[in-house]
């Protein structure tokens, strides 16, 4: 297995990490993403550290709990030999403070998750998404407050804009708070909208990316083929949790490169797909979702080997899709506005 620094932080991480969105299925909506109970979990995380992935990832809101509870079960006696990932913000209550990313919710959130996931520390804290009603400074002062605990040791953020990472790290450096080191994002072939800011900003400033849904919601596992009816999950049920629409015939053109590749490699749709990811600037991780061991095996292949770089600038040229404004103004001056990655 192969380790990355994390960001601009003394800590490494293997390339691939565990995402455990799959534990639990304690309501409608995450029993589309799965039920996997202590059992199958243990036998999940076993496979995985054979395999030398030792970041295991979580929130607090998977299956209310549940997910971060299944997983300290799993992880008992031998926490010492992992990395915990969690996150918070989104409403685990009802009341009004039940959310958010105040210094109120953010420390009874970690207290909460920690005596869930059956440990005293969190490895790497996410904040789930962004909180416009809360000062920045006031949610990086109660960060930095956890870390000086010793509840945390390094922080994150996901799903933020460019500007509200950007505003963090300034207020970091001002407040001389800790700093956000990761960032947990969306990235796929079919879902690149990452690198216009986001990724320029992650270079510029220290921020690597752990990238969620690596495999677009399911649409790159090879079982989407041109004229088939969807296969039976999450992309058939539809709503949210299929992930955003995508225009048919650009899926099924990157899906036609993929096997052409996949068939010239001997490996996987999704190995392919996923080792893509692994040659693009800032990426350190990728958090795989499994809901069985034959998944998971399947991904866990995608490492130890890499593209050409003739298919990688095939798979980027069928995955282009124009940039919304003003990145495209900002390509007509490319000399003076460089991308990391080609176009």
């Amino acid at each position: 297995m192969e380790y990355r620094q994390l960001g601009r932080s003394g800590l490494k991480v293997p390339v691939l990490s565990f995402g455990t969105a799959t534990f639990g299925g304690s309501n409608e909506f995450f029993k589309k993403w799965g039920n996997t109970d202590v059992k199958e979990a243990s036998k999940l995380i076993n496979i995985c550290l054979e395999a030398g992935v030792n970041l295991f990832d979580t929130a607090d809101v998977y299956s209310e709990g549940k997910s971060e509870e299944i997983l300290g079960k799993a992880l008992k006696g031998i926490r010492d030999r992992v990395l915990i990932s969690t996150k918070t913000t989104f409403p685990m209550g009802e009341g009004p403070n039940d959310k958010g990313s105040s210094r109120f919710h953010i420390i009874q959130a970690c207290e909460a998750s920690l005596k869930r996931l059956g440990t005293d520390h969190i490895d790497i804290y996410f904040m789930h998404g962004f909180d416009a009603l809360t000062p920045v400074d006031e949610t990086l002062g109660a960060l930095d407050h956890l870390i000086q605990q010793g509840k945390v040791r390094y922080i994150g953020c996901s799903n933020f804009s460019g500007w509200h990472l950007m505003k963090s790290l300034a207020t970091s450096e001002k407040d001389r708070f800790a700093r956000y080191v990761v960032y947990q994002g969306y990235y796929s072939l079919i879902g690149r909208d990452y690198e216009e800011e986001l990724m320029p900003l992650g270079i510029d400033q220290g921020v690597c990316l752990m990238v969620w849904s690596p495999l677009g919601w399911g649409r790159l596992t090879g079982k989407i083929r041109r004229g088939k009816p969807l296969p039976p999950g999450r992309l058939k049920s539809g709503g949210s949790a299929g992930g955003p629409p995508i225009d048919d015939e650009y899926l099924y053109s990157v899906v036609d490169v993929l096997d052409e590749i996949s068939q010239a490699t001997g490996k996987t749709v999704s190995q392919v797909a996923l080792n893509w990811l692994l040659q693009r600037p800032t990426v350190t991780n990728i958090v795989l979702g499994a809901r069985n061991e034959e998944q998971l095996r399947q991904n866990l292949g995608a490492v130890g080997w890499n593209l050409t770089a003739k298919q990688m600038a095939k798979l980027d040229a069928v995955s282009k899709r124009s940039p919304p404004y003003p990145y495209w103004h900002q390509r007509d001056f490319a000399e003076r506005n460089p991308s990391p990655v080609s176009h």
